[in-house]
């Protein structure tokens, strides 16, 4: 059987309770529920979207390891100094977590790094898949991306049929151009996701949508029989508040301003909901 892919509309690794929540719910997946985990967790970091940056690979550990999680992070951009045998490390995962950016150029780096091929073998090995932004609509037939500045569809690599939309309610000009494009017939339709709210697809169907803040929700756009747009919004549930404590906060706190300075990282269900396409 094929692993989980989490897809989120959007959030970060800062210690806010929206984030929190979501990261709780991605570990609990790949089986890091309190107490559950025999051994840490295995999650990387593919930060390639927004160009490695290094505050984010901090803070990325930081959210990961405060979990027990055995966090890891692989940078495209330093492969010179920092050499990885890019199968060998994300094949070993329990979790691959994709960040956002451009789509554009994530895309044109794992083809230029056959990263895409050791994406579908770890998905096939059962390795759960996350990401959010362009880390969430790369999973999807077609994503639209502002890579180029004004939002374009883009396919992604297809290991979930239809289209994804992120970022839906917090920017009108993307959800005004993903709804222009599905009616139109340009691209299929499919799944629209706000920020902090979350898809979990088992096998190519939608088994839930989540969510860690109250407004955020899920939409199905599809195109109707005359052209039309149809939107549905999908049920949801609000996850529990995250189980971070504020003296961890404090210590991910001092380690972004020392990494700001230029220091050195370290290393129940409602059932299913039918298919997405």
């Amino acid at each position: 059987m094929s692993g989980a892919i989490v897809a989120i509309g959007g959030t970060e690794f800062t210690m806010r309770p929206e984030n929190e929540a979501l990261h709780d719910y991605v570990v609990g997946l790949a089986g890091g529920g309190p107490g559950a985990v025999p051994e840490p967790l295995r999650i990387c970091l593919l930060p390639t979207a927004s160009g490695d940056p290094h505050e984010q690979i901090v803070s990325f550990h930081g959210a990961m390891e405060r979990r027990g999680c055995l966090a890891s992070a692989i940078s495209l951009f330093r492969l010179g100094v920092a050499p990885v045998d890019l199968a060998e490390h994300l094949l070993g995962q329990d979790v691959i977590y994709v960040t956002g950016g451009s789509m554009v150029n994530l895309l044109a780096l794992w083809l230029e790094h056959r990263i895409d091929e050791i994406i579908r073998a770890a998905h096939e090995r059962g390795i759960v898949l996350c990401g959010y932004s362009a880390g969430s609509m790369c999973w999807f037939e077609q994503g639209l991306s502002r890579g180029g500045g004004a939002p374009a569809s883009f396919p992604g690599l297809g290991l979930i049929g239809g289209s994804n939309c992120v970022h839906y309610s917090q920017d009108p000009t993307r959800r005004d151009a993903y709804r222009r494009l599905v009616g139109e017939g340009a691209i299929p339709g499919g799944l629209a996701l706000d920020d902090h709210a979350a898809a979990l697809i088992r096998e190519g169907e939608l088994v839930e949508v989540v969510r860690s803040r109250e407004t955020a929700a899920a939409y199905r756009v599809e195109r109707g029989a005359d052209g039309s747009v149809v939107e549905v919004e999908v049920p949801s549930r609000l996850l529990p508040p995250a189980r971070a404590t504020t003296e961890l906060g404090l210590a991910e706190m001092r380690e972004l301003r020392r990494a700001r300075s230029g220091a050195t990282a370290g290393p129940p269900g409602p059932g299913r909901l039918g298919r997405l396409r």
